[in-house]
């Protein structure tokens, strides 16, 4: 991936001092999947296709955030493998100078078909959600039958050449608390990092979900599989990781909930329709669709980035009104 030279005026801060420099694309709000901790099971208010971003706009959107020094980009959704010729964005993508690491996010029910494409394309990293290894769990969870697909995806994905696949999994209590162990064996088998998520309240669905704190389950996998604390940054985002010397095993805690981590925060979201959210917690959020099909110049996109940019909050509100994010996870995509 080519380097742009960035200057220190040029880079996005806030007035809080964050450097932002990584974007989450939602490509799509659809997905083939309904996780209780996300969409409504009978949920059918997707955005209209014409209101949709075009790959030409979500090129020229994402090439001015890399010419103010955004470095990642990861793709999301929805179920970002819905959203027809993604390999093709991929590599448009992957292709912009300055642009170090292109990843996406993935309930791997597509991946079985799409994993050496994406590869091909320019994709570096993958995360799979992935709650459980039990059947009747995941069929509770997502509605669907669809593990023996995410296995598969999750082969193909390594036989594609992917490495240190990550595997998000949101505990839930009475649901999936007790699957640990053996997500931890499968991982360690395999050789994936596995995540462990706070499920967050976004939507009636987040609000009604019974996430647990993960303290106290670090704790109990600390004894059981030796886990340290691991030195060598994983990626861009928010989580805190452990190793275990023996086996290898890497574990990551995203705790938005009893430990935010706020004050870190270098990324913002871009949603399907062009809406530009500074905070998955807030509602701070500008349109740029209406900016970019009234024919703005580059110059101007920057500088609406910029101001955008202005408007980033502190923190979220998660603790504080668990109520006020109604929109549902898959808006945003996480």
């Amino acid at each position: 991936m080519e380097q742009a030279a960035v200057t220190p005026s040029a880079v996005l801060r806030d007035r809080f001092g964050r450097q932002v420099d990584y974007v989450r694309v939602s490509v799509t709000d659809r997905c083939d999947l309904r996780c209780s901790y996300c969409m409504p099971r009978r949920f059918r208010g997707f955005e209209q296709p014409e209101h949709w971003l075009t790959f030409d706009e979500i090129e020229r959107v994402l090439a001015a955030f890399a010419r103010l020094g955004t470095r990642r980009i990861r793709l999301t959704g929805g179920e970002p493998l819905l959203r027809k010729n993604l390999t093709g964005l991929a590599q448009r993508l992957a292709a912009l100078p300055g642009i170090e690491d292109l990843s996406l996010t993935t309930n791997g029910t597509q991946l079985a078909r799409l994993a050496p494409a994406l590869r091909a394309a320019g994709v570096q990293r993958l995360n799979v959600s992935l709650d459980s290894l039990r059947h009747d769990c995941v069929q509770q969870i997502t509605g669907s039958d669809c593990l023996q697909h995410v296995l598969d995806g999750l082969q193909a994905a390594k036989a594609a050449g992917f490495e240190r696949i990550k595997i998000n999994m949101v505990p839930l209590v009475g649901v999936n608390d007790g699957d640990m162990e053996a997500m931890v064996a499968y991982c360690i088998e395999n050789g994936f990092v596995l995540r462990l998520i706070e499920a967050m309240p976004m939507g009636s669905t987040g609000q009604a979900s019974q996430g647990m704190p993960l303290q106290p389950l670090l704790q109990r996998l600390q004894q059981q599989f030796g886990l340290l604390p691991c030195t060598v940054p994983l990626g861009g985002g928010p989580a805190r990781y452990w190793t275990a010397p023996d086996t290898g095993f890497t574990l990551g805690l995203i705790t938005p909930m009893s430990q935010h981590f706020c004050a870190t925060c270098n990324r913002v979201r871009l949603s399907v329709d062009g809406i530009l959210y500074l905070c998955l917690g807030q509602e701070q959020r500008v349109e740029l669709r209406p900016l970019l099909r009234a024919g703005c110049s580059d110059a101007e996109l920057e500088a609406t980035l910029r101001q955008a940019i202005e408007l980033k909050p502190e923190q979220h509100d998660f603790l504080r009104q668990p109520e006020k994010i109604v929109r549902f996870m898959s808006m945003t995509g996480g």
